[in-house]
C-alpha cells in the first residue's frame, strides 16, 4: 500500500467513524468531522499533511507512478 492509498483509507476511516459515534453518542462527535476536513483542506494549501509524515516514519512508500 503506498502513502496516497493510506492517507485515503484512514482519512476516510476517521470521517465514518465520527459521523457513527456522533449519531449514536454525541453530537460534540461531528467536530471531529470538521477536524478532518479542515486538515485535508489545509494539506491542499500547504502541501503538509502530518499524516503523511507518520506514514513515511512508518515506512509506506510513495505512490507508484
Amino acid at each position: 500500500m503506498t502513502i496516497d492509498e493510506a492517507l485515503r483509507l484512514i482519512a476516510g476511516f476517521f470521517v465514518l467513524l465520527s459521523v457513527v459515534l456522533g449519531y449514536f453518542l454525541h453530537p460534540a462527535w461531528y467536530l471531529f468531522t470538521a477536524f478532518v476536513a479542515l486538515n485535508l483542506m489545509q494539506s491542499a494549501f500547504t502541501r503538509w499533511c502530518p499524516m503523511i509524515t507518520i506514514l513515511k516514519w512508518a515506512g509506506l512508500k510513495e505512490s507508484r507512478a
